[in-house]
C-alpha cells in the first residue's frame, strides 16, 4: 500500500519537482475539479511552487489558457482550453439525460429549456455575465430561475458547448461566456475512439497506476468505455497488481512524499475509486463526511494525517494521527506558503 500510495502522490505532483505554470499543471492532471474555485485555486498551488491565487486568475481571464465547464461526473472542472472540445464531446452525452430530469424537478419543462438557453445565448453575445445577471435575463423571459433551475439551465448551455465558465471579475465572481467568443475556433476535434484513447493516456500520466473502474469513477463515463479506454492504449501499458495498470518509462516514486495541505476536492482523493489508500479507513468519515463534501485534508507522505481550515488566512489543523516533529513542521511551512498564495497579489 504504502508503493502505491507513492507512486500516485508522485503522479499527482505532490512532490512538487519544480515550478510548473497553471496551464501545466492542469494539463498534467488533465482535470482539476473546480465548483469551488477557491479551492481549485489552491489545488493547484500544492502541486508547484512560487504561484498565487491571482496567477490562476490570470490564466483564466487574461491568458483564457484553461476554462471552467460541466465535465467529469456531471461536475464543473478546470481543464486546458484546447482540451475542452474533446472532453465535452466525450462527457456531455452522459448527462444530458440527467440534466432534463433536473430541470424537470425544478419545474422547467423541455420546451422551456430550449428557450432558456436561447436567452443564455443571446445575452453571452454581448459579453460575459454572472450567474445572478443570467437569472435576470431567464426570469425576464418568463422562465423559472428560482431554486436550482438556473443552474441546471446553465449546465444544459454548456453541455451543448454554449457557455464557458472563463473570466473572474474583480469580485471574484465567475462570469459565463460565450464558448465561440472566448475560446474561439477549437482544434482539429478528435473522433471518439482517439479522444477515449487520450483520456486513458492522460489520466494514467497524473492517476496511475490505476484500473478501469478508477477511471470509469473519475471520469463519470461507463465502465466498458473505461475499458475500451485502456485497451487503445495497451501497448503503452505494463500492468500492476490487482488489475491496474500504468504508462511504461514513468520515473520511480521518490522514498516520500513531503508533508502537503491540500484543499476541499482535491483531485488526490477523488481520482480513484476506492480512497483508502491514502485515507485510513477508521478516519475516512472525519476527511468524507457525506452529502458530497470533502474536506481540506493534511497529508504526509502522502497519507492524510488530519484536516484543516483557515479562517482569516491563518491555517488551523485537526490531526486524527500521530505526526513527526518534523513533518509537523513541514505541515506549519506549507501552512504559511498556503497564507503568501492567497494574499500574493
Amino acid at each position: 500500500m504504502n508503493g502505491l500510495r507513492r507512486a500516485r502522490a508522485a503522479a499527482q505532483l505532490l512532490h512538487r519537482p519544480r515550478a510548473a505554470g497553471v496551464a501545466e499543471v492542469v494539463g498534467r492532471l488533465l482535470a482539476v475539479q473546480a465548483q469551488d474555485l477557491r479551492a481549485a485555486r489552491l489545488a493547484l498551488r500544492a502541486r508547484t511552487t512560487g504561484l498565487a491565487a491571482a496567477d490562476v486568475d490570470g490564466a483564466l481571464t487574461q491568458e483564457r489558457s484553461v476554462v471552467v465547464a460541466w465535465l467529469m461526473r456531471g461536475t464543473l472542472h478546470m481543464v486546458g482550453r484546447d482540451d475542452y472540445p474533446w472532453l465535452l464531446a466525450l462527457t456531455a452525452p452522459t448527462r444530458l439525460a440527467a440534466n432534463r430530469r433536473r430541470l424537470g424537478q425544478e419545474g422547467v419543462a423541455p420546451d422551456a429549456a430550449q428557450h432558456a438557453v436561447k436567452v443564455v445565448e443571446r445575452a453571452l453575445a454581448d459579453g460575459p455575465l454572472t450567474r445572478p445577471a443570467l437569472a435576470e435575463r431567464i426570469a425576464a423571459a418568463g422562465i423559472r430561475s428560482e431554486g436550482q433551475a438556473t443552474v441546471h439551465i446553465l449546465m444544459l448551455a454548456a453541455l451543448r458547448g454554449i457557455a464557458v465558465l472563463g473570466p473572474v471579475r474583480d469580485d471574484g465572481s465567475h462570469a459565463f461566456a460565450l464558448t465561440r467568443d472566448w475560446l474561439g475556433a477549437p482544434p482539429r476535434q478528435l473522433d471518439r475512439d482517439a479522444a477515449l484513447a487520450e483520456l486513458a493516456r492522460r489520466y494514467l500520466t497524473g492517476h496511475g497506476p490505476a484500473t478501469p473502474a478508477d477511471l470509469a469513477t473519475w471520469s463519470g463515463l461507463p465502465l466498458r468505455d473505461a475499458r475500451a479506454a485502456l485497451q487503445a492504449i495497451a501497448s503503452e501499458l505494463e500492468r500492476r497488481d490487482d488489475d491496474r495498470v500504468d504508462r511504461r518509462a514513468r520515473d520511480p516514486a521518490p522514498d516520500a512524499i513531503p508533508a502537503r495541505l491540500l484543499p476541499a476536492f482535491d483531485p488526490y482523493l477523488l481520482g480513484w475509486k476506492d480512497r483508502t489508500f491514502a485515507v485510513p479507513a477508521a478516519h475516512a468519515r472525519r476527511v468524507h463526511p457525506g452529502g458530497g463534501m470533502l474536506r481540506a485534508t493534511a497529508t504526509v507522505d502522502g497519507r492524510a494525517v488530519g484536516t484543516w481550515s483557515a479562517a482569516g488566512g491563518e491555517v488551523a489543523l485537526d490531526l486524527f494521527a500521530r505526526v513527526a516533529r518534523d513533518a509537523r513542521a513541514a505541515l506549519s511551512a506549507d501552512a504559511d506558503e498556503v497564507a503568501r498564495f492567497v494574499q500574493a497579489p
